[in-house]
């Protein structure tokens, strides 16, 4: 073969090659480079993150931070009262008063109430108490629990009172609230209760 048809036939290959080359286009399996400073950057984030507690109960897109509160206003009748003391050995005397009272409104039912009084000897008075409500609460059958801190002064009783956390029952449970009370010591008062659900 003659030195030009041996140089015809490298230019020939040459150029297949070419196209062919231009065919299969560039080579996608090429790793993109990696940074390796962004990376760790990107992981001390992620574990700062992971460690900081008020990211991980930051609310999300279906949390809330606070609960929609609902106000009830009830009108409290105490039906029957009576007082024990326990200890007058010197003062103030320390008296256990047993109330039964009725509810009306949005709050709707009967509860017995067990309060400790502190009696000053200027008829002035402190109490705690516990009682059981059951009835309704805003259209809700079930039961609560109160707790109560209450304050008498000329006659006049002032409250403030909270659902006990896990006592409520039936249509009530998760049930959690804060209000008070105000009115006539041993007659009547007028209750109210925020209250929402867990």
């Amino acid at each position: 073969m003659s030195f030009r048809s041996i140089t015809k036939v490298a230019i020939i290959s040459l150029c297949i090659w070419r196209a062919a080359s231009a065919q299969s286009g560039p080579e996608t399996n090429t790793p993109a480079p990696h940074n390796d400073a962004v990376t760790l950057q990107q992981d001390d984030e992620r574990r700062a993150q992971a460690n900081d507690p008020e990211s991980i109960h930051a609310p999300g897109p279906f949390q809330t931070e606070s609960r929609t509160r609902t106000r009830a206003e009830t009108k409290i009748t105490v039906e029957s009262s009576e007082a024990e003391p326990y200890d007058q050995t010197t003062g103030p005397a320390l008296t256990e008063i047993r109330i039964n009272e009725t509810f009306t409104g949005d709050i709707d039912g009967k509860s017995p109430v067990r309060a400790l009084q502190v009696l000053h000897e200027n008829k002035s008075a402190n109490l705690v108490s516990v009682q059981r409500f059951r009835g309704k609460l805003g259209g809700r059958q079930g039961t609560f629990v109160l707790q109560g801190s209450e304050v008498v002064e000329n006659g006049k009783i002032k409250a403030t009172w909270f659902v006990v956390p896990g006592s409520g029952t039936g249509d009530l449970s998760g049930l959690r609230g804060e209000g008070g009370f105000k009115g006539d010591f041993g007659k009547g008062s007028d209750g109210w209760l925020e209250y929402w659900f867990e």
